[in-house]
């Protein structure tokens, strides 16, 4: 069977490249270091491509030096020229993270994370992204989003957010509007809500564990316009407001 080309680099193989990039000086980025092979074999193992035997030298050394490479061409701080043959993603990602260094660590090994734990890969593989937020181009990319919605669509952990809320206050409504689908449309939105999981993508893998206490309960509309980063930092550090 002829090998199809390599797919396009998608933005979780490049925060992991720039963050490798960041650690190494011009003259280490080649393929026969080590580092660079490891990111390779890293790459190779990622919940993103499918069946990686279907292309071409998917993801080696030679092509993950290069995609290194393009970096040096982005970078001000390097008086050479570099590959210049940078993509459109290439240059938001630098931009994106080259002034956050510390975010680009903790993204790219919480990233690292999804490849070498077996359940999580299991759990990013079954998990769908919802169809109104296909082509949504999230500053973590999208293997740590869809593990964040496995997390939070737990049915046996969404059925003890909502007992808790109606045994301490009697009803469901939204902890950031207040909106209450009882109230408004009586018998058929008893019960209904959706669960959200308030901590930071980038530390879900570090306890694979979740508590009732990292969920909120939240309307659509609001959590929709949460998963797209509004009012993010405040919801996070939010607690459950007491409610009457």
């Amino acid at each position: 069977m002829e090998k199809k080309r390599n797919p396009k680099w998608q933005r979780d193989e490049l925060i992991l490249a720039l963050d490798l990039y960041f650690q190494l000086e011009p003259g280490q980025i080649h393929a026969r270091n080590p580092l660079v092979i490891e990111l390779s074999d890293t790459l190779n193992k990622l919940p993103i491509h499918g069946d990686k035997e279907e292309y071409e030298k998917f993801r080696n050394p030679n092509g993950v030096g290069l995609k290194l490479s393009n970096f040096l061409a982005l970078d001000d701080t390097y008086k050479g020229k570099g590959m210049v043959a940078t993509s459109k993603l290439d240059k938001e990602v630098f931009s994106d993270f080259k002034n956050k260094r510390e975010l680009l660590a903790q993204l790219a090994q919480a990233i690292r994370s999804t490849a070498e734990y077996p359940e999580i890969k299991d759990q990013i593989l079954t998990a769908k992204e919802d169809l109104e937020d296909e082509g949504y181009e999230r500053q973590e990319g999208s293997i740590l989003y869809r593990y964040h919605l496995s997390r939070e669509r737990n049915p046996t952990l969404v059925k003890k957010k909502k007992e808790q809320s109606l045994k301490k206050y009697g009803k469901l409504e939204c902890e950031l509007c207040s909106f209450d689908f009882f109230k408004v449309y009586g018998e058929k939105g008893y019960g209904f809500i959706e669960c959200h999981h308030r901590k930071p993508l980038h530390l879900l893998t570090k306890n694979t564990s979740t508590r009732l206490d990292d969920l909120m309960l939240v309307c659509a509309n609001c959590h929709r316009m949460l998963h797209r980063g509004w009012n993010e930092q405040i919801q996070q550090s939010r607690q459950p407001k007491e409610k009457i």
